[in-house]
């Protein structure tokens, strides 16, 4: 069966992010049910970032030639899809160490290949990344609330069930034919390897942009990790807290769809700009005050601080050529998305315990090299 490429990477965001929504937010709660005391489940969950940031980085970067990536899309899907079935073995501690490390290892390539995909496809067929892209933050939604209904009404193996159905539905949606392949060239697979590597990085503009976005999207893991713990001691009850998270995705997804109008004419380096004037904004918001209607343009400013900041991303990797496209999605998906963000959580784990909401303004200083740090070097790239 033969596809719109657009729908075809249109689903294969759509299923990853289910499957993500279901992962991100629930596995703890999935682990704790198993038995496994607290300090068990966070070396597990400890373990399985540290997978993801090294498939991110090394297993997303061994596939040199655009031709290759649809193949390699359906390589890890199965793959990951192998591993979840590892879960419903057996619930011994080591065993689910290994199955852990396992499913993030071939789970995590899948988006930064797909956003090669995503800037191929750009270059090839003039493919629009934002109203595509815009389908995985609406999964997510959907997938994170259908999970805490079926959980609270039957218990926490509904986790691990809808996990299975949205990998078996991912591998299935990567199975299908897209109308154009990618296309690449022998030479292009030839010019892999670290040397390869060491010399875009040695370029001013891949590592400014690198550090930029490393230290923006880092600076959201006081939000991701803390903002539910701190507005709920703020007096605000959970279902409160689930709407500000909502709000921000919905922001999210506005963004993405309407980018092709707005950001037509901007290149990476501006629109970084506005990502980092509006992270320092809302930051700053969060830092400041927990009144809600300062949290509610805290949580709009979203689509400022993360999808922008995603779209110059993709907007500057897309201005790139043949396989540096797929080196350059690598090292952006690690450091910045994987990384950056496990690192500054480990921080701010120290810093909330003794400053609590104080922590936002430390996150407004790591934004603030980022205004210096933008790559001058930039191209019209992605049509976002």
């Amino acid at each position: 069966m033969t596809i719109r490429s657009a729908r075809w990477l249109g689903l294969a965001y759509f299923t990853y992010f289910f499957s993500y929504g279901i992962y991100l937010p629930f596995w703890a709660v999935w682990l704790k049910a198993t038995g496994l005391e607290p300090e068990k489940i966070g070396l597990l969950l400890g373990a399985g970032m540290i997978a993801r940031f090294v498939g991110s980085l090394f297993i997303a970067s061994q596939v040199r030639n655009p031709a290759q990536l649809v193949t390699a899309l359906r390589l890890l899907a199965l793959l990951t899809g192998l591993f979840a079935v590892g879960f419903w073995l057996s619930q011994s501690w080591l065993w689910l160490l290994l199955v852990m490390v396992g499913f993030n290892l071939f789970f995590s390539p899948l988006v930064p290949l797909s956003d090669a995909l995503a800037a191929t496809w750009t270059q090839q067929i003039g493919l629009v990344y934002g109203p595509v892209r815009l389908w995985g933050s609406l999964a997510f939604v959907i997938s994170s609330a259908l999970t805490g209904m079926l959980v609270s009404a039957w218990s926490a193996q509904a986790i691990l069930l809808l996990l299975t159905i949205g990998l078996a539905a991912l591998l299935v949606g990567m199975l299908l034919k897209p109308h154009s392949m990618p296309q690449g060239s022998l030479r292009t697979q030839q010019q892999g390897g670290w040397q390869a590597c060491k010399q875009m990085l040695c370029d001013n503009s891949v590592w400014r942009f690198l550090l930029c976005v490393t230290l923006m999207q880092g600076a959201h893991a006081a939000y991701y990790g803390f903002s539910a713990i701190y507005w709920q001691e703020a007096g605000y009850s959970a279902s409160v807290v689930g709407y500000l998270w909502s709000l921000g995705v919905v922001a999210e997804v506005v963004i993405f769809a309407l980018s092709g109008r707005l950001f037509c004419r901007w290149q990476a380096r501006d629109l970084l700009l506005l990502s980092a004037v509006c992270a320092l904004v809302r930051w700053g918001l969060l830092g400041a005050t927990t009144a809600l209607p300062w949290l509610i343009v805290a949580q709009i400013l979203h689509c400022g601080s993360f999808t922008v900041c995603h779209l110059a991303a993709m907007r500057f990797i897309a201005s790139r050529q043949g396989a540096e496209v797929i080196r350059l999605q690598s090292a952006y998906s690690a450091l910045a998305m994987g990384g950056g963000i496990a690192v500054m959580t480990m921080i701010c784990g120290v810093l909330f315990q003794h400053i609590h909401g104080e922590v936002f303004w430390v996150m407004a200083l790591v934004t603030l090299p980022a205004l210096f740090l933008r790559p001058r070097a930039t191209s019209s790239g992605l049509k976002q």
